[in-house]
């Protein structure tokens, strides 16, 4: 599983009657906003989907050590181990690259039948599902924008997967320099795996608009914000927001 890493968003728009708890199990660290305090049931959800992929990883060790998409077991496999290693053949990434945001958003989901509100951030990898609009703002480590820009959500807009990628921030494997490649996509499988596939090839700002041009054809990909210093670069159904 993925290692911890600093908590890459700001919220503002919830309703201060949220409840907020954390959910830790072993390397799974939640934040949850809910309308009321889900711990139980979130630990009980996290705890099904970490036995699904650990079940499937004792008889399948490459689907975590691969770096490159594996193919789809004959056999039947589970439909979180699905959905990461076919989020992971669409962004050319090993599974374990999906495995934040798919563990974010299956809990999430989860949840709904106790609460119309939900924001679930799985170390920067998020599933969020509001009633009314919110700004996510992007913690971008040492630049000079990071906690200054924010991407704004209309309900309409949501349930979204919101996940980002970083080079500088936290201990994620990464082998980009951005400060943080954030993802949009209604799959935050996918959105997890895409931002680490275009964090990967983002070393220096000019290779800003390379990643840009790569997010365009991946398929199921809302929108990307990168920020490498002082430099930005978005793309698609992204609305910014100046903080």
């Amino acid at each position: 599983m993925k290692k911890y890493r600093e908590r890459f968003y700001r919220y503002q728009g919830i309703k201060p009657e949220l409840v907020g708890f954390q959910v830790k199990v072993r390397e799974t660290d939640l934040w949850v906003k809910a309308e009321r305090d889900l711990s139980k049931e979130t630990k009980n959800l996290v705890h099904t989907y970490r036995k699904h992929i650990e079940d499937f990883i004792r008889d399948n060790p490459l689907f975590l050590k691969s770096l490159t998409p594996i193919p789809i077991p004959d056999f039947t496999v589970p439909a979180i181990v699905r959905e990461m290693i076919m989020a992971s053949q669409h962004a050319g990434t090993g599974p374990m690259a999906a495995v934040a945001g798919a563990i974010a958003s299956r809990v999430g989901k989860g949840l709904k039948k106790y609460t119309s509100e939900i924001i679930v951030e799985n170390g920067g990898d998020c599933f969020l599902s509001m009633r009314r609009p919110v700004e996510v703002g992007i913690y971008a480590g040492e630049s000079p924008l990071s906690n200054k820009i924010a991407v704004r959500f209309t309900p309409d807009k949501l349930p979204v997967g919101i996940c980002t990628s970083s080079g500088t921030v936290g201990h994620s494997l990464s082998f980009g320099k951005a400060d943080a490649v954030t993802v949009i996509s209604k799959n935050a499988a996918l959105a997890d795996a895409a931002a680490t596939a275009l964090g990967n090839i983002v070393k220096k700002p000019q290779d800003i608009n390379s990643a840009l041009e790569m997010a365009q054809n991946i398929a199921g990909l809302l929108g990307i914000v990168i920020i490498i210093g002082d430099r930005l670069g978005a793309w698609g159904e992204v609305e910014l927001a100046h903080w």
